[in-house]
């Protein structure tokens, strides 16, 4: 299958992992598809059809994609839409099923924004349920987390918000109605002897010795089951469907398994609990989901999903009121350079202390994210542009530092904030004397206005912002260099001051009063514009700069045998304990976020308190994937 030309146009978002070799492709803003191969305009690509074959798929843009009347498109909303247009369904209503043992990342956004968002679009209804389960794992804390993270990024449910123990005891029921038609049997195998007896990929399984017990002793056994008869692992309930069946999911899957767990909602009324696999599909036919979407690592259970349901209306069983059966269709799961996406290993980073939390602001969960600053504007731009495809890929960290810069630049109100500090003296600056100059709030916004920063004899400017002996092509202070302070004056430096080790801890210089807001009546211009603090008005913070979590794009991608912690950066986090920034900060709240100038994008944390600030370093303003963009719009030579 022949791909069409990348129009000379280079970088690289998406790699290939494997599982669709031949192309991993995104939409980004609607436009391009982005490929191991480069950009291709949208428009008519080849892809895989359900039977493996090619087909030509149009993508359907706006002719203005500025104006937001953009039309969506993709192989999930192709797919709604045609059950609409064929009356297959009447209404579309997606479900978000969360398992409350973690909280929500930012694939799971993904996930729920494509439920939530399909729903939206074709004037539905999207549900949350809870997949509680397994309550072994499940706490009332996640499930907190989970409604107060989904709410965060826009979305709600309205008053459609379930749990799968709300239809435990239909479950059971239906459970038993298949024990009687011969579907399903008590089986006395233990975990570890389902497994041997299953085979493998490429060998049939093997029948159990209990598989054709009669079903009489079956309905007992279930009974018993439920009743708490019998230790944790002893018994498990089993559909009977093919040991030899060329999928591993069909053979003989597990529906139920004892488990003496205190459940949050339903305490210890059952000590048995539902399957994911037997809980989802009869879930959503009792709620009356059409479309339940899922990640691509469900693919393979589509068939028995299926199967529950066929088998349940081949035996007279259906939910009241629901006369149609949903359909599972699955999209790729959402990978990002240098993230970790395994909630498990999230966990563990949690439980072992290498983080501080769920909340820690180098992780992906969206809590993480929302104390590092991201904005919930930011993440749905990202989770756009990224689209929905079938093919498994990773995306680069940059576009998401991307969106929230754009974010950022726009509603974030700019700030002058010194990190490392060194005390300048403007010798020639009246002593006891203060003056409030003009600073322009966000030059995105002229609505947002000015403030007033004050100017006084003393301030700080950052260490990297002089240097005794300047290299080439440094600009910025530096012994007779004259520079432009920010809203300020020109100053230029006359001296300096060192301590015993001889490092300089001071800078003298002098100002020209005639330059009062950065410009000099004679016309001469300087090289550079330098930000400070006015030191006697200096509020003091904490600022934590951020890096990746792990060294690696891929944190699983270790040598056969080793730990994947081996990946972890050990520089993840640099905190400035001698920060000094404007007094304008000074009444700041958790989650304000702002643009300290000419160093990026940072957000108060919850650790503030009265007297001390602490700020989390949300992005530098150094733009990589913008970067990208323009070298690859470059036409070749």
């Amino acid at each position: 299958m022949p791909f069409l030309p990348a129009h000379n146009r280079g970088g690289r978002l998406i790699r290939d992992r494997g599982f669709v070799r031949w192309l991993a492709v995104v939409f980004l803003d609607g436009r391009d598809i982005i490929t191991d191969h480069g950009f291709i305009n949208a428009g008519l690509i080849a892809q895989p059809d359900a039977s493996g074959g090619d087909r030509d798929r149009k993508c359907e843009m706006s002719d203005n994609e500025n104006n937001g009347t953009e039309v969506r498109s993709d192989f999930i909303r192709d797919i709604v839409a045609e059950h609409l247009r064929t009356q297959q369904y009447d209404q579309v209503v997606t479900r978000f099923p969360p398992e409350p043992n973690g909280y929500l990342h930012i694939g799971h956004a993904k996930a729920f924004g494509i439920d939530f968002g399909i729903a939206e679009e074709f004037g539905g209804r999207c549900h949350l349920r809870m997949d509680d389960t397994n309550p072994a794992v499940e706490e009332q804390e996640y499930i907190d987390a989970i409604k107060r993270d989904i709410r965060w990024l826009g979305f709600d449910w309205g008053e459609h918000e379930y749990h799968a123990s709300d239809y435990f005891e239909t479950l059971y029921e239906w459970a038993v109605a298949l024990i009687k038609a011969g579907k399903a049997y008590v089986d006395d195998l233990s975990g570890d002897q389902i497994r041997e007896y299953r085979g493998t990929l490429t060998e049939p399984g093997r029948n159990s010795p209990y598989r054709d017990r009669p079903i009489e002793e079956s309905l007992d056994l279930f009974d018993r089951m439920r009743k708490g008869e019998f230790p944790d692992g002893a018994r498990t309930l089993r559909a009977k469907i093919d040991m030899a069946h060329p999928n591993i999911t069909m053979r003989d899957p597990v529906m139920y398994r004892i488990l003496r767990e205190t459940h949050p909602r339903t305490g210890d009324k059952w000590c048995i609990y539902p399957m994911y696999d037997w809980a989802h599909g009869q879930s959503d036919w009792i709620e009356g989901v059409t479309h339940s979407l899922c990640d691509l690592a469900y693919e393979i259970h589509r068939p028995l999903y299926d199967w529950f349901i066929d088998t349940l209306m081949a035996i007279g069983i259906k939910p009241k009121g629901i006369n149609y059966r949903p359909i599972q269709r699955e999209f790729a799961r959402l990978n990002i350079t240098y993230m970790m996406m395994s909630k498990r290993k999230l966990r563990a980073l949690v439980e072992e202390g290498i983080v501080r939390g769920w909340d820690d602001p180098r992780m992906p969960t969206l809590c993480g994210l929302r104390r590092r600053g991201y904005t919930p504007e930011s993440i749905r731009d990202f989770i756009r542009r990224i689209g929905v495809n079938k093919y498994e890929s990773i995306v680069d960290v940059a576009l998401l530092e991307h969106c929230v810069r754009e974010d950022l630049n726009r509603r974030a109100l700019r700030v002058m904030g010194v990190l490392n500090p060194l005390r300048v003296v403007i010798d020639n600056y009246p002593e006891g004397q203060t003056e409030e100059l003009d600073a322009v709030n966000n030059p995105e916004d002229p609505a947002a206005g000015t403030r007033k920063v004050p100017f006084s004899r003393v301030l700080y400017i950052e260490q990297d912002d002089f240097r005794e002996t300047p290299p080439p092509k440094y600009y910025r202070l530096s012994p007779g260099r004259e520079v432009r302070l920010r809203y300020a004056y020109f100053v230029t430096c006359t001296d300096v001051v060192k301590d015993a080790s001889g490092n300089v801890v001071e800078v003298h210089c002098t100002y020209d009063p005639q330059t009062r807001g950065g410009d000099s009546p004679d016309g001469r211009k300087v090289k550079s514009t330098i930000h400070w603090v006015s030191a006697d008005r200096a509020v003091d913070a904490e600022v934590r700069i951020y890096d990746h979590l792990f060294t690696k794009e891929e944190p699983e991608d270790v040598p056969e045998g080793e730990d994947w912690k081996a990946n972890l950066n050990p520089s993840s986090l640099e905190v400035l304990t001698g920060a000094k920034v404007e007094p304008s900060l000074r009444d700041a709240v958790p989650l304000d976020r702002f643009q300290f100038e000419r160093l990026g994008y940072f957000c108060v944390d919850a650790d503030s308190a009265d007297g001390k600030l602490v700020f989390n370093r949300t992005a530098t303003l150094k733009d990589t994937w913008a970067k990208i963009e323009k070298k690859s719009a470059q036409p070749a030579k």
